[in-house]
């Protein structure tokens, strides 16, 4: 995913990570035995907080209790980075509930890296930064819901001072505070804080936890990526975590590696709260080493705004992670370069972006309301004319108009036995899908009236009375445009659902 030239290949400037060596904390041992305490299954389950991390996205949960005794620890092992600093608060979208969102980016600098380990994490050796992931992570004003929305790095975009160009070349044009910007030009959402993991932080993490579970509807064989899997459930390290989260050998490309990114997520958030990790404080202390010194965060998100916000989301389940992507109208643009790109569908997109910034869960589709029943086609009606008046040749024209608009006339039209109809009348057989043809053909002929006849088996008659004077062709929806990538309801799953069954 890395290894195109979008974009600048270097930031205008340096931007160093501040590192310290603070020593872990002890685990916690009851005044009375002198023993490691660790809370009854049900007591963990409920004392779960947040510490947002990760490569992909976001969020791995934390044991509340735990928390308060790192705080100082993780303020002091997270690298941080002045993110915000050079944005002009003017410029910036308002944030109109008290929501938090979070831009999680995985870079993909391997400036630091050894040739080695390039190598075997078969990440190519491109120079420069990107923003090979990218995910928007809300956390609702009432700390019990998450939304997650991943961001195509592929998509073209207008990235501020710069021009059109992928969205994940903002971070090599001007690093986090560019890419925060494009985002929120892009989004209307306002940012509140920036969380960037890279490669190798991302393997640390996962193996940290003792690897993940991922599944596969399909097998994947990605040479580049050093990634050959079956179709079916797989135990994976760190390594193998990567590069299912990183390849694109499928027929969707960059929107299916999204997906899977989101399943990796789901499985870490399983992991970390199905295991003893979070419960045993020197298992916890190991994890949040590996996890947090391979993490840069913007100044403000210390180590007590991290315990605040772990505190209120303690109780937050699985099923309340949601997760989607931007949707998309083109998945083939080319650019003006010559390469390909996506363009995102403008009103889907930003509907859900309105969803939001307003705090609403995302939706899935339009509201809930009973959607009108498409008309029948009049290909599929089949209709015979009958002359109630003594008026001669109107029964032929009747059976011309119908046919022109497209009806199935299945005879010529032929004399009713009583020449002396008042009112013209619809006859039908019996059942409803009969008679809701018969309803759409009496707006063909107004002033007429229903009758339902038993004697009927599969047709419509249209018996002419004098009061007939107006033929009024029937409307019809609009031919459906051409399906695009993002039709139908917006797709979201939770954490849950990622979950391998």
């Amino acid at each position: 995913m890395g290894d195109d030239n979008t974009g600048r290949q270097g930031p205008p400037e340096e931007f160093r990570r501040k590192r310290s060596q603070p020593v872990p904390p002890e685990a916690r041992r009851s005044a009375r035995s002198g023993r490691v305490t660790v809370p009854p299954p049900a007591v963990r389950r409920r004392r779960t907080g947040l510490l947002v991390m990760g490569a992909l996205s976001t969020l791995v949960l934390l044991a509340s209790g735990t928390s308060w005794a790192v705080t100082g620890w993780m303020s002091g092992v997270l690298n941080r980075f002045d993110v915000f600093g050079a944005l002009a608060s003017g410029d910036r979208p308002d944030n109109p509930t008290g929501g938090l969102t979070f831009l999680v980016i995985g870079s993909d600098a391997r400036g630091e890296m050894s040739q080695e380990n390039q190598d075997a994490l078969s990440v190519g050796s491109t120079p420069g930064r990107r923003s090979d992931v990218i995910m928007m992570v809300r956390v609702n004003e009432d700390r019990d819901r998450v939304s997650v929305v991943g961001i195509p790095r592929d998509l073209w975009v207008d990235i501020p001072g710069e021009g059109e160009d992928k969205i994940n070349a903002a971070y090599a044009y001007g690093g986090p505070a560019m890419t925060v910007r494009t985002v929120e030009s892009l989004t209307g959402v306002r940012i509140d804080h920036y969380v960037e993991v890279d490669f190798e932080g991302f393997v640390d993490v996962v193996d940290a936890l003792g690897g993940i579970e991922v599944c596969l509807p399909e097998a994947i064989d990605d040479p580049k990526a050093q990634l050959d899997m079956a179709a079916g459930t797989h135990e994976v390290d760190g390594t193998e975590a990567l590069a299912f989260a990183r390849t694109r050998a499928t027929a969707r490309g960059d929107l299916d590696r999204i997906d899977r990114q989101q399943q990796v997520l789901s499985a870490m958030l399983d992991r970390a709260t199905s295991s003893q990790t979070l419960t045993d404080p020197g298992r916890l202390a190991t994890f949040l080493e590996s996890a947090l010194s391979s993490v840069t965060v913007d100044e403000e998100l210390d180590g007590r705004a991290l315990n605040a916000l772990a505190y209120q989301l303690r109780e937050i389940d699985l099923s309340e992670v949601a997760f989607t992507q931007v949707p998309i109208a083109d998945m083939n643009h080319w650019t003006p370069r010559g390469d390909v790109a996506l363009l995102w569908d403008e009103p889907a997109a930003r509907d859900l972006f309105a969803d939001i910034r307003a705090d609403r869960p995302i939706a899935e589709g339009n509201p809930e309301e009973e959607a009108s029943p498409a008309p029948p086609d009049p290909a599929d009606v089949r209709i015979r004319v009958f002359n109630g008046t003594a008026t001669p040749g109107m029964g032929a024209r009747t059976d011309d108009n119908l046919s022109q608009v497209g009806f199935d006339v299945i005879a010529p039209a032929e004399n009713w036995d009583d020449r002396d109809v008042a009112t013209t009348q619809i006859r039908y057989p019996r059942g409803a899908e009969a008679a809701e043809e018969a309803r759409f053909v009496a707006e063909v002929f107004p002033g007429s009236e229903l009758v339902e006849d038993r004697t009927l088996d599969d047709e419509i008659q249209v018996v002419i009375g004098f009061n007939f004077t107006t033929f009024t062709a029937p409307e019809l929806p609009e031919p459906e445009p051409e399906a695009s990538a993002s039709d139908g309801p917006l797709a979201t799953t939770t954490a849950r659902d990622n979950v391998c069954a």
